[in-house]
Formats: structure tokens, C-alpha cells, sequence
């Protein structure tokens, strides 16, 4: 295996099917990705996911990030029936309105993950709630003004990162007013710049400032700005996040086997012009021979001159930084002492249910 190819390699989080390393994650991983990402698909039980990120990262053998969807309400892999602590959807914060609690909320989200090994949560989800018909964020987000989602997600993101989990503000540069779900349609948003200037922009800058691990981009397109590409794609909108929203660190794709980019654009095309503008890890979630070509296609551009060194260095780079949040394998013996404690317990108590215990958007990143 090439110095490039596994270059090329790292820039990926992959996700695989079952409750222990299948071959092909195994393969991936010796290829070199960056990280993994798990969902409902892989989790059995509290015990069974420590075991399961552990042995990837001593598969490894390097800094391994292990990654997953746990926000709250219907969005969450790791549930009471596995022996953790669930929280209600990001409503249920946004209506107390109390960044003490959402800060504690976000510390109880971190102590959780770190005690099974994962080291990445892609939350808060900082879309800001303008459309009632949103099949997809609703309930998942804090609210409908910018204001109080800015400052509850900045403080649940610094509560996940206080127990040593990377947070990731999410989906770039807002799914709040969207009316397509884009893992199944590429929707589409008609908002000038100072409409995004002054409703979505404002949240992720603020969790740029309060310094939020990485960022997720939308596969939805903005068409004042780019009528071809979803933001995910688009360099004039990936530019917002660096040059108006003052965030500096890694960028992560959503899914590219979304139906939004998968549907849309050949798998080639879309890697390339994710690099290209701006996205330094690419997330590829589900097919390892799509996970295979996504690679090869990032290498072959490199070689052909499609994506400088330079770009693909740059990315590495913020990749390697993110890696940083990459714990050891996990003490699958001190769970008891972390998992539903009578502290979370007491702590998810004091905010609403928001209905059973289910998670009916099992392929949401």
C-alpha cells in the first residue's frame, strides 16, 4: 500500500454492519481510515460496544476515531435498552432555555460515550427550526431563533468536549427551512446571503467561538450562492464557514451514499469536489465497495492533478487534529460506575419526554 493511498485513506470515517469488526471494516482499517462510525445496527448492549470500539482501536494500532449519532430523542444509537442515558430531543432544552443544563446535558452525552470508547459525537445540531414541514431536523433542533440555538448548542458542545469527546456542529450552513429529507431527495433553499447572514449563519459562529471540535456540512443547495452543488460540495458556500463564521478546524461531510449526493452525482465526482471545497473528512457510510472506490477516487484525483498536494495536505492535517480526540480502548469493568448513574438519571428527569424510546431515522448523520 502507497504513502498516498493511505494519505488518501485517512481522510475516511466508514461504517460497517454488526455487533463485532466485520472483514471488511478490518480491511478498511488496515488501509487506513481515519475513523468509524457506528449506529443502531452495531449496538447490543453497553458491554458489547466497549468491547467493539476497543477491538477496533487495538486493530488499529494508531489513533482510531470512533464516532457516532447520539443527540437526543429520536436520534440516538446508544439507548436505555443498552444501558445508558436518554435524553429527550434538543426542544426539550431549547424550551428551559438554560445553558447550565444544556451544558450538563452535553457532559452527561461525553462521560457516557468515553466510558465504551467513542470519541466523536456529531452533535449539537445547531439548524435552526424556521419550517414546521421539515420532514428531517424539527425536534432535533433547540429552536427557532438563532439566538438561543447559538448559545444552547455552544454549551452542550463544550459539555461533550469537557468529558474529552469531540463535538460537531451540524449540518452546514443550515437544514432548519428545508422541506426534503436529503437522505432521500436534494432539497433545495433560494436564501440570499443576508437571509443566512442573519438566521442560519449566526449558530455556527457562535459554536466557532466557542470552539467546537468540527463542523458537518448539509447536502442541500443554497442556489443563490452555488445553483449546481450542495454546500458539501460547494466551495462558494464552505468559504461562509472559514471566512464569515471564523471556524478554522476540520469540516466532515454527511453521508456521500445519501441519496442527496448519491442519486445526483457520480461517487468520483462528488469526493473531488467535497476535497475541493473545503471538506477535510469524508464520511462513507455504509457499502465498503463504495467505501473502496471513494478512496481510489480521491488517490486517482490526487495523482491526475485534480486535487493538489497541497489541498490533500491541508486536509490530513485538520484530519489529524480531529484524530486527537482518539482515546485508548475502553475499561469495559468500570461501566457500572458511569452508565445511568442516579446523577444522569436525575438530570434527564428534570427535562420533558419527547415520546418513546425509538429511533426511526436509523441512516441520520
Amino acid at each position: 500500500m502507497s504513502a498516498l493511498d493511505a494519505a488518501c485513506a485517512s481522510l475516511f470515517t466508514v461504517g460497517f454492519h454488526g455487533a463485532a469488526p466485520s472483514p471488511e471494516v478490518r480491511e478498511l482499517v488496515r488501509r487506513g481510515v481515519g475513523g468509524v462510525i457506528l449506529f443502531a445496527r452495531n449496538v447490543e448492549s453497553a458491554a458489547q460496544v466497549a468491547g467493539l470500539t476497543g477491538a477496533l482501536k487495538r486493530e488499529a494500532g494508531r489513533p482510531l476515531l470512533l464516532s457516532v449519532d447520539q443527540e437526543g430523542g429520536r436520534v440516538m444509537r446508544l439507548r436505555e435498552r443498552h444501558g445508558f442515558t436518554e435524553l429527550p430531543a434538543m426542544r426539550a432544552l431549547g424550551a428551559r432555555g438554560d445553558e447550565a443544563l444544556a451544558r450538563q446535558a452535553g457532559a452527561l452525552l461525553g462521560r457516557e460515550l468515553r466510558a465504551v470508547g467513542i470519541d466523536l459525537d456529531y452533535a449539537p445540531v445547531v439548524d435552526v427550526d424556521t419550517n414546521p414541514e421539515n420532514p428531517v431536523i424539527g425536534d432535533r433542533a433547540f429552536s427557532a431563533d438563532p439566538a438561543v440555538v447559538g448559545r444552547l448548542g455552544a454549551a452542550l458542545a463544550q459539555g461533550l468536549q469537557s468529558q474529552g469527546v469531540a463535538a460537531c456542529a451540524k449540518h452546514f450552513p443550515g437544514h432548519g427551512d428545508t422541506s426534503q429529507d436529503s437522505h432521500r431527495d436534494l432539497p433545495r433553499l433560494t436564501h440570499e446571503l443576508p437571509r443566512l447572514r442573519s438566521v442560519e449563519l449566526p449558530p455556527f459562529a457562535a459554536l466557532a467561538r466557542a470552539g467546537v471540535a468540527s463542523v458537518m456540512t448539509a447536502h442541500v443547495v443554497f442556489s443563490a450562492l452555488d445553483r449546481d452543488r450542495p454546500a458539501t460540495m460547494s466551495p462558494a458556500v464552505l468559504r461562509l464557514l472559514r471566512e464569515e463564521c471564523g471556524f478554522h478546524g476540520p469540516v466532515i461531510s454527511d453521508d456521500l451514499e445519501m441519496k442527496a449526493v448519491a442519486e445526483h452525482f457520480p461517487l468520483a465526482e462528488a469526493v473531488v469536489a467535497s476535497v475541493n471545497a473545503g471538506v477535510d473528512v469524508i464520511l462513507v457510510c455504509h457499502r465498503p465497495g463504495v467505501q473502496h472506490a471513494a478512496i481510489d477516487a480521491l488517490r486517482a484525483a490526487v495523482e491526475r492533478g485534480h486535487i493538489s498536494r497541497e489541498r490533500l495536505q491541508e486536509a490530513q492535517a485538520r484530519a489529524a487534529v480531529l484524530r486527537r480526540w482518539a482515546g485508548p480502548p475502553p475499561d469495559a469493568d468500570a461501566l457500572a460506575g458511569v452508565l445511568r448513574t442516579p446523577e444522569h438519571l436525575a438530570l434527564a428527569a428534570r427535562l420533558p419526554a419527547d415520546g418513546p424510546g425509538q429511533d426511526p431515522t436509523a441512516r441520520h448523520v
